[in-house]
């Protein structure tokens, strides 16, 4: 069975996302869709960019992804489909794909030729364009049917962590946030294990505040578990499962969280300096 997966600004409350599941039905009762969020943020390109890339590794090979974030029709911006990893997405060509696949190069990439005659009418890009493209590539239909073969898409450029020689200093940023109100930074673990290879010590500094251990996972966090509920709202600072530097509060939520309390936002900057 095929898989499409949606990820949209839609939001659950309108109609959008149960249109584009009808049209993709009405075309082909046997897909099997995947909903990855409709929660992003309206036109939050690193937002998307971010969930996107933790989630997609976990479908088969041969998914099709649908993103429509930033996706509303206009005639001087191309549709496209990327092809990389073995999977395909279906995005407007507003740098999303960039986003996503900044480290992996696209296997080819196609602009969506689909309803671009000049008497057709698009109401709504997702249900008009990316669903009938989904659809025929989860059928088996080749790409090149329905698009040209292009050689680039708008480029963005992802927000990247910085290594300052002369004050012995990575700086990073705030680049997501997540429902337990946990901080994700933008410094790998691999970029801060070499870097930190010639010092000794090192101190992260956010806001007014330092944390000077970084741990494996957050139930690392605990040391006694017979005292576990001591930990409960203990700062720390961990490399989660994506290898990025979080800041988090030992289960907090988005009321109680590292956002809450830190009060941390997207872009702002987090330090680690080097002793």
């Amino acid at each position: 069975m095929s898989i499409i997966t949606l990820t949209s600004d839609f939001g659950n409350l309108d109609y959008r996302v149960a249109a584009v599941k009808g049209k993709i039905l009405s075309l082909n009762p046997e897909v099997n869709i995947i909903d990855i969020t409709h929660d992003i943020q309206a036109f939050n390109l690193i937002q998307t960019s971010y969930i996107v890339r933790n989630a997609y590794k976990y479908f088969p090979k041969g998914s099709i992804h649908i993103l429509s974030v930033d996706s509303f029709y206009n005639k001087s911006r191309k549709n496209i489909i990327y092809k990389a990893d073995d999977s395909y997405f279906l995005a407007a060509d507003n740098g999303l794909l960039s986003l996503v696949f900044f480290d992996i190069k696209p296997e080819a990439i196609y602009e969506l030729t689909l309803n671009n005659r000049f008497d057709d009418v698009i109401n709504f890009t997702s249900t008009d364009i990316f669903v009938p493209a989904a659809v025929h590539l989860a059928n088996g239909g080749l790409p090149e049917v329905i698009g040209r073969k292009i050689e680039s898409v708008k480029q963005l450029m992802f927000p990247r962590a910085v290594y300052n020689e002369s004050e012995g200093m990575i700086i990073g940023e705030v680049t997501y946030i997540d429902n337990f109100g946990n901080i994700i930074s933008n410094i790998n673990k691999d970029f801060f294990e070499n870097i930190s290879k010639g010092y000794k010590n090192f101190t992260i500094k956010f806001r007014n505040l330092s944390l000077s251990r970084i741990f494996a996972s957050h139930t690392e966090v605990v040391s006694d578990w017979e005292r576990e509920t001591e930990f409960h709202g203990q700062s720390a600072a961990i490399f989660n499962d994506s290898q990025l530097l979080e800041l988090t509060i030992y289960k907090g939520s988005k009321k109680n969280g590292a956002k809450s309390l830190f009060g941390l936002n997207v872009g702002e900057n987090i330090y680690i300096e080097f002793t």
